[in-house]
This record gives structure tokens, C-alpha cells and sequence, in this order.
């Protein structure tokens, strides 16, 4: 764990009925002005997780501390965190204006101070003409940039955010996504964002930590959790991914060689193996896969039938039967040569051995 933590999570448990650790032993270092995204699927312990740091849940063991104190005795009203909620939580019967003061009238901030702290975040958020409205009248879109901005107005240290896009439609969901990116950038606050959306954790995070079980499975920057997750659950739960199991029958160095069923050899990065004659998850990304590559230009070329294709704009999604798999997904850009592959088309397809990822079998 880092030394400079702002945020510091040590031996973590927590479980609600004696027996069952929801979160296990979780040791979690946040950086000031970090945005770390928490991803992982329903009952993981990501929101457990959240909850332990704004308050409203206490571990059942270790300890948590902000700025290098221990917060476990102090109420939820007195850390200083800013909350928003998927359910935008505003109060329904006052203003956007009244909304935004309420925080700044809780902490006796003085009548000047407040109108100037409400006009900035409102500029901030691009609602300044609604003030007067209340969220009855606001579209969802609004209404969460109202509890974004109420979670701002107090300058908080830390900012938590659970699921907060979850009832918005796609489009506006996208847009929000990238809101949300340039405030955290523009006021450098640390954030702590729950979501199980992992495009909205690409897309807007420093890094992510992707929980499974109670346990963070990795903790690395989005693009690195992408191109190299360090095992089975990472690797099928960011993007999307063909998962071929085998047997390593040979290892040498970083790399090794597995046999599929039907005696088809791949070449693959030896990422998280055991041994040879152990069973092993092949991870590849279906941008990875080349058409028809040069002979000799790549270690892994294999025939494949195509068995469907759906047209998605840029690329097509190009479904095929290779080494055993029918279910085997390639990505190909949308260009002249795609209109060469139909469905019962014979094809080659390829890959490099630094593409294609050993990793423990499921």
C-alpha cells in the first residue's frame, strides 16, 4: 500500500451474519485526487466496500482512516464525504437552489458564502438558469447533475459515488460518464466511484479495482486491465473475450504451449499457470485476431469456418468455428475486405502468442 494514501482500507472484513465475509481482508490504497472505480458483479463487495467509507456500514474487522486518522468513530455527517446516489436522493418539495444550500446550512455557513458556492457549482454543472426549479421539473440527466453538484458544493475531501448513472438511458448515460470525468479533472477531488457497468469504469477511471467474491481480483489502470488481466475472472468479466481451455504441454520462459481439444497446439503468454499437464484458460481479445494473415507472419494460424456475422457500423462481428470452438468471436474493421467473409466462408485466422493469455483455468 502506498505511503501517500489519502484513503487507506487495512485488513478489512466485513460479514453480517457471523459467518459469511462479504468483504475479506481487504487492503486498498487511494491516492489524493485519484478516481478509482470499484467494478465487480451483484454482492461482489464493492458497495459494502463504499458504504464502510461513507459510514453508513462498520467493519467487522481492521480499520479505515482518511488523510492518516482513523475515521471508525466518527459519524457519517462529520467525514466530509460527498454522496451521490443512483436514486439522486433531493429533496422533492425544495428548490435546486434550497437543495444545494441545505449542505452549506448544515455546516452554519454564512448567507455570501453560500450564494457563491451555489452559483459556481451550478456554472460547473451547467444548470444555472434551473436553480428556481425543483426536481419534479428536471429531466434525469439534470436531476443528477443537481446531486453532483449538491455532493460538491461543501468542497468535501472525498467524494463517493454509488451506481450514480444507473437510472439514465445510454446516450445521456455517455454523456454523463464524460461530465463526470472532466469535473473530477477540473477540481482535482478524490473519488470513489461503484458501478458494474465496465465501460463507465474505462472510460472515466485512474484505475480500477475489479472485485469479485469479497476479494480484489486486480487493481490496475483501465487500459491494463484490458490488455492484461491476471486471471480468469478479470479476463472475462472487462470486454469481451474468447476463452479457450487446454492443457499447457510445454513452458518456456514467459511463454508456453497448449494443447486444445481435438490435438490443435496454440503458443500463449504463460501469465498464471500452474505446470505442464495442468488445465489452463486461453483469454483472447477478439480485436487481436487477424484475416487471413501473411504465412509465416504470425506463431498461431488455424482454419475457421464463419457461422455468422453482424453488421455493428465499424466492425463486424464476425462469428466462427476454430479449433474445436464454435463460439469463437472476431472483430474486423469494416472495410473492402469484409465483404469477402460470409457465413460458410472458409477462412484463416491468426494471432500473436503475446495476445493470447494463459491464465488460470476456471
Amino acid at each position: 500500500m502506498p505511503d501517500s494514501s489519502f484513503v487507506e482500507f487495512c485488513d478489512v472484513q466485513k460479514t453480517y451474519d457471523g459467518e459469511t465475509l462479504v468483504v475479506k481482508n481487504l487492503n486498498l490504497g487511494i491516492a489524493q485526487g485519484e478516481f478509482l472505480t470499484m467494478l465487480g458483479p451483484s454482492g461482489s463487495g464493492k458497495t459494502t466496500t463504499l458504504m464502510m467509507l461513507a459510514g453508513f456500514e462498520a467493519p467487522t474487522h481492521g480499520s479505515i482512516l482518511l488523510a492518516g486518522r482513523s475515521i471508525g468513530k466518527t459519524p457519517p455527517h462529520k467525514r466530509d464525504i460527498g454522496m451521490v446516489f443512483q436514486n439522486y436522493a433531493l429533496f422533492p418539495h425544495m428548490t435546486v437552489q434550497e437543495n444545494l444550500a441545505f449542505p452549506l446550512k448544515v455546516r452554519k455557513i454564512g448567507k455570501p458564502e453560500t450564494e457563491i458556492r451555489i452559483k459556481r457549482v451550478l456554472d460547473m454543472v451547467r444548470l444555472s438558469a434551473y436553480a428556481g426549479r425543483r426536481p419534479g421539473q428536471l429531466s434525469g440527466g439534470q436531476q443528477q447533475r443537481v446531486a453532483l453538484a449538491r455532493a460538491l458544493v461543501f468542497d468535501p475531501k472525498l467524494v463517493l459515488m454509488d451506481e450514480p448513472l444507473g437510472a439514465l438511458d445510454k446516450q445521456l448515460r455517455e454523456r454523463m460518464q464524460l461530465e463526470i470525468k472532466h469535473i473530477h479533472e477540473n477540481l482535482g477531488v478524490t473519488v470513489v466511484y461503484v458501478t458494474h457497468d465496465q465501460g463507465e469504469a474505462l472510460t472515466m477511471s485512474n484505475r480500477i479495482a475489479v472485485f469479485n467474491d469479497g476479494v480484489i481480483q486486480q487493481l490496475a489502470a483501465p487500459a491494463d486491465l484490458y490488455e492484461q488481466p491476471e486471471n480468469a475472472f478479470v479476463a472475462q468479466f472487462i470486454g469481451e473475450n474468447n476463452r479457450l481451455l487446454g492443457n499447457v504441454v510445454a513452458i518456456n520462459g514467459t511463454t508456453c504451449k497448449v494443447e486444445l481439444p481435438g490435438g490443435h497446439n496454440v503458443q500463449a503468454l504463460a501469465v498464471n499457470i500452474e505446470a505442464v499437464g495442468r488445465r489452463t484458460l486461453l483469454s483472447l481479445r477478439p480485436e487481436r485476431v487477424k484475416l487471413n494473415p501473411a504465412p509465416g507472419s504470425l506463431p498461431n494460424v488455424f482454419s475457421a469456418r464463419v457461422t455468422e456475422l453482424i453488421y455493428l457500423g465499424d466492425h463486424v462481428r464476425t462469428r466462427v468455428s476454430v479449433c474445436g470452438h464454435d463460439d469463437f468471436v472476431v472483430k474486423l474493421p469494416n472495410s473492402d475486405s469484409v465483404a469477402q467473409v460470409e457465413p460458410g466462408a472458409e477462412i484463416t485466422l491468426g494471432w500473436k502468442t503475446e495476445d493470447c493469455r494463459a491464465l488460470d483455468a476456471p
